[in-house]
């Protein structure tokens, strides 16, 4: 019996000992997690309305051999961009030199044979005012130049024309513009039997961006232009900012240009175009374009960081901690973003409001956290 009490006593020890730990550590409360708040910041904040669209030439030209001949060269480096009347294209000019060298003497020579038929006619004239000569012949003269004077306007015609023909042998830039690459290596035979495509040029300053906006927005936008009382003929006097992929800030400035007269069912957009004079030809056409176009002027909301809004299937919400420390899940509704990477904030929230702006991976709605603002 002693050695079962000896063996018991310790046991019981340990038991009780453990046990009291463990109840030691259910009192224990876990340290809340930390957050970062701020208070909504009351900004000045411009209502805009963002768009991305495409880049498209403001105008495309095919170049193409317009008379038939072998190719001697061409004059630009593929891709690069060159300057309205710059040579790019050399066809075979001599046979359509020689054209225009034939139509020239066809021309002296029908002027030759005028000049002496009028001279002529005027001797015969001349003549039978003082009885010299017959009436016949005067009128056979009179007949003589009037036909080589047709034959006159007939052979300058002829010169006109070849000598638009020997200029198609030449082929000049039409615009300012990027060229693309050469379609037709020199020594090749061209504009046999139909036009034969040589390069296209498309112009880049100025440069379209064509975007969709939705049905939604356009009824805003329509009933903002009819409290404004504006018409569609003053489509170019609406201001447009635009930015690159790679850009933050919108530097790149022009203004709409065109709006489609319809919606398109299948997608419920409407079709819109912006020009930008693109001077520096920072964009080439297809790249991506962030557009933005000014709803109104300046207002003042509330404003709090971009990245503290979150969004889910029913809409933007944020994080904020209310009097008991606690992380509550509040629906808003956001306008703009200035460029600081602010967002106003039109329903939702008060002055007074804590927005969780950092430490978004410990909030949890309905936990307890420790808050600390942040200090402006």
């Amino acid at each position: 019996m002693k050695k079962i009490a000896h063996i018991l006593v310790p046991i019981l020890a340990i038991i009780f000992i453990i046990s009291g730990c463990k109840e030691k550590q259910a009192e224990q409360k876990p340290t809340p997690p930390s957050v970062t708040v701020n208070k909504p910041e009351s900004k000045e904040v411009t209502p805009y309305l963002y768009e991305s669209g495409n880049a498209v030439s403001a105008n495309t030209i095919d170049l193409v051999a317009r008379v038939s001949g072998y190719l001697e060269s061409y004059n630009f480096t593929d891709g690069s961009m060159v300057n309205k009347g710059d040579l790019l294209f050399v066809i075979q000019p001599e046979p359509y030199a020689n054209d225009l060298a034939q139509a020239q003497a066809q021309l002296d020579s029908s002027i030759a044979e005028y000049t002496y038929d009028e001279t002529e006619y005027k001797r015969q004239l001349s003549m039978y005012q003082r009885k010299a000569t017959s009436l016949s012949d005067v009128q056979q003269w009179k007949s003589k130049t009037e036909s080589s004077a047709a034959e006159v306007q007939s052979a300058q015609a002829n010169l006109e024309n070849a000598g638009i023909t020997y200029s198609y042998t030449r082929v000049f830039a039409p615009i300012n513009g990027r060229i693309g690459r050469h379609l037709v290596d020199p020594g090749n035979l061209v504009g046999s039997g139909e036009a034969t495509e040589l390069a296209s040029i498309e112009q880049i300053s100025p440069i379209y961006v064509y975007f969709n906006i939705n049905e939604l927005d356009l009824l805003k936008i329509r009933e903002i232009a009819k409290k404004a009382n504006f018409k569609l003929n003053k489509i170019r006097q609406i201001p447009v900012e635009a930015a690159l992929q790679n850009q933050n800030n919108y530097t790149l400035n022009g203004q709409l240009d065109f709006a489609s007269t319809n919606i398109d069912s299948s997608t419920g957009t409407i079709q819109m175009r912006a020009i930008l004079p693109n001077q520096k030809e920072q964009i080439l056409p297809g790249y991506f374009v962030n557009l933005r176009i000014a709803l109104g002027q300046p207002k003042e909301e509330l404003t709090v960081p971009s990245a503290a809004i979150m969004h889910d299937q029913i809409g933007p919400y944020v994080f904020t901690v209310d009097m008991n420390q606690k992380v509550q899940e509040t629906r808003v509704e956001t306008g703009s973003t200035d460029e600081n990477g602010d967002t106003a904030v039109l329903k939702g929230l008060m002055p007074s409001s804590l927005v969780i702006t950092s430490g978004l991976q410990n909030a949890t709605p309905g936990i307890e956290v420790k808050a600390t603002e942040k200090l402006a």
